[in-house]
């Protein structure tokens, strides 16, 4: 399991506060490692939970007719891909008739780095490979678009809506190389976070499932009932972690949203704050002298960020971001996504014992 990426602090507290996670977008950074876990073909660490979209984006009341499993996957299987890359195998889901939608990690030659592809073999159901051309990939949530070289394949239906608690899902993909493999299972929880590692930047906002996920799954898509996509693969809990049947996926609302503007652009916008940041612990507490229990230490401000022109100092401990309340980095991370690139925003910090209340506006940011 590699460390989590360390930052370093500028004073006395510089041991305190090592492991800070920069929220120079909406989810990029380190932090705390947690856990031992893997995304559905590499690492990530075991979830938090958090409820950010939840808030944001209804849940679906409408549950169509109830589909035989088997009709479903003969409906849904010819849009689900293996792509193979020079590290491995990983997978894909039709998101146009010529662009597939996967997963960054898939994709890149080192995690989190943008730029650096993996050449690209994509093998469609009836076994026709085809080499694609990754032409937007975006570090912040793990996705990424490939191109191929035809222009007949069959897309999926995204939901617009978050799936409900409880709600039977289908997880198709190619785990260790087995293509269109299903595995069935229930949304277990919404909301989930997964910390930052070394490589990978934090994750918030997953479906929680228990359809087993396994390596090569990465890409692929968890499927609802009625043969529609509600979540792109992810990761997942190793067994030896302690964990059965813990994978997670990123929301086809989030997922549409990102894939639209990489298309487009090949880059898309996240907000922008601008600061480096560290969980509270009873330890910084006690040598920064503040009153907050929970909430985020400011390590360092982005000279020049929104954060640096609405006055947030470093030794500031966020606790609230808007109407929100913030607890750790992870809720900073989910309240900062859903909220609008330019808008201006009520920051409460507690600096040296007393509250105070800044306006910020929010900034933009690419994370390729």
């Amino acid at each position: 399991m590699p460390a989590p990426r360390r930052t370093r602090s500028l004073s006395l507290l510089a041991c305190l506060l090592a492991g800070a996670a920069l929220l120079a977008g909406c989810s990029s950074g380190g932090g705390s490692n947690q856990g031992a876990g893997h995304r559905a073909s590499h690492q990530p660490p075991a979830a938090a939970s958090g409820k950010h979209l939840t808030r944001a984006i209804p849940q679906s009341r409408k549950v169509c007719k109830d589909k035989a499993i088997t009709d479903i996957v003969q409906q849904v299987e010819p849009s689900v891909v293996t792509i193979q890359t020079q590290k491995g195998l990983g997978s894909g889901i039709v998101y146009r008739n010529d662009i597939v939608l996967t997963d960054q990690h898939v994709v890149a030659v080192n995690e989190g780095q943008p730029q650096t592809f993996s050449r690209v073999e994509v093998s469609l159901a009836d076994g026709t490979r085809l080499t694609g051309k990754v032409i937007g990939s975006d570090v912040a949530t793990d996705l990424a678009v490939i191109k191929v070289p035809r222009d007949n394949l069959p897309p999926l239906t995204f939901r617009t809506t978050l799936p409900r608690q409880g709600e039977t899902v289908l997880a198709i993909g190619s785990p260790l190389g087995f293509s269109s493999s299903v595995t069935q299972g229930i949304v277990s929880a919404l909301g989930r976070d997964l910390p930052a590692s070394s490589t990978n930047p934090p994750l918030v906002d997953l479906i929680q499932t228990d359809a087993p996920i396994s390596p090569g799954n990465s890409g692929g898509a968890l499927i609802d009932i009625c043969g529609h996509v509600v979540g792109v693969n992810e990761a997942y809990i190793p067994p030896q972690s302690g964990a059965v049947s813990l994978g997670f996926a990123t929301p086809s609302v989030v997922a549409t949203s990102i894939a639209d503007q990489l298309i487009a652009k090949g880059v898309a916008q996240h907000p922008f704050l601008g600061v480096n940041v560290t969980n509270l612990t009873p330890d910084i507490a006690r040598a920064l002298g503040t009153s907050a229990h929970e909430g985020v230490v400011v390590v360092s401000v982005v000279q020049g960020s929104p954060a640096d022109n609405a006055g947030i100092q470093r030794g500031d401990v966020i606790v609230k971001l808007g109407q929100h309340q913030v607890t750790d980095y992870a809720d900073l991370l989910g309240e900062l996504r859903t909220t609008r690139p330019g808008s201006q925003v009520p920051v409460t910090v507690n600096r040296s014992g007393q509250q105070k209340t800044l306006t910020v506006t929010i900034g933009s940011r690419t994370e390729q």
